[in-house]
């Protein structure tokens, strides 16, 4: 089974864009080196916070720096091919490259939506800001194809509902747990900022999981359960995305060890869960694209389907 994107040739333009700038972003924080060396600053709380002072996030303090790093090179290195393979796969018409394309992507607005937030002010200011937009487009419109298939059949048996629905509903659970034990007990001791908040204006990265991205994940997991096309659709681009996101995670964790930062436990935790991401989402991938291919399990507006079955 194949189909033709119906926005093919905006998201072959904006894929190039992306790539294009996302070379030049990783680009500069893989390889910019100027700067003094890393030095202490106390922040407007009185914290003491150490400062990167090398490169494109010489501002940064040096944790973030150092992961921040480690993020540009899955980007260049698996999430930048991925874009080019997800490319490729819908000038092919292959079914499943528009779930990878909407996955990665995500990843892409993620990814930028951080740096655009977080990152200390740099003269790549204008490159995230391109690559947020560029990638919320993206993600619109590969969204946008899916919902545009005719038909989606959502009882094929190699789907694993349960699965993947209660995955992403424990992982949003634990990291809200996560996070709201680095938020809420400062509030409750009346110290109100929590030590991780360092020199930055607020918890960005707590900010936008809490409030967004986790929200998102959970009703995509309980849409999952259900079997519904909105969970078939949004819940294996969200695994797409998450599986992308944990190597990221992988390697930040990686390269902080290198640093001399204690990583045990959550060296072997987080690289365990990334594993297990990869493989739903390949899993994923392939029910929906190659054996869908094989067995009619899929059928696209204009196309027809009479073995669908599907709500």
């Amino acid at each position: 089974m194949r189909v033709k994107s119906n926005n093919r040739k905006y998201l072959f333009a904006i894929g190039v864009l992306i790539a294009l700038f996302s070379l030049i972003a990783t680009g500069f924080g893989i390889l910019s080196d100027f700067g003094q060396g890393s030095f202490q600053y106390e922040s407007i709380r009185g914290q003491t916070v150490e400062i990167y002072g090398i490169g494109i996030y010489g501002h940064m303090s040096s944790d973030v720096a150092i992961q921040g790093i480690a993020q540009d090179f899955i980007t260049l290195f698996i999430a930048l091919p991925l874009l080019i393979l997800s490319l490729i796969g819908i000038s092919r018409a292959r079914p499943e490259a528009l779930f990878l394309l909407a996955g990665t992507i995500g990843y892409f607005f993620v990814t930028y939506l951080f740096y655009t937030a977080m990152g200390m002010y740099n003269i790549l200011f204008l490159i995230y800001v391109s690559l947020l937009g560029l990638s919320f487009f993206g993600l619109y419109l590969s969204v946008s194809d899916l919902f545009q298939i005719k038909r989606l059949k959502t009882s094929v048996v190699s789907i694993p509902y349960n699965w993947v629905g209660w995955f992403l509903i424990v992982n949003s659970v634990l990291i809200a747990v996560l996070w709201l034990n680095i938020i809420i007990p400062p509030l409750v001791d009346g110290t109100i900022y929590p030590r991780e908040l360092q020199h930055y204006t607020t918890l960005i990265v707590q900010g936008f999981d809490l409030g967004l991205l986790l929200p998102t994940c959970f009703v995509s997991g309980l849409l999952f359960l259900k079997k519904t096309l909105q969970g078939l659709i949004y819940g294996t681009i969200y695994i797409v995305f998450l599986a992308i996101l944990m190597s990221a995670l992988s390697a930040k964790i990686i390269a902080m060890g290198l640093n001399g930062v204690n990583i045990f436990p959550v060296v072997f935790i987080i690289p365990t869960i990334n594993f297990i991401t990869i493989y739903t989402a390949i899993r994923l991938l392939k029910s929906l694209g190659f054996r869908a291919g094989r067995t009619g399990g899929i059928a696209y507006a204009g196309g027809s389907d009479p073995f669908c079955g599907c709500r």
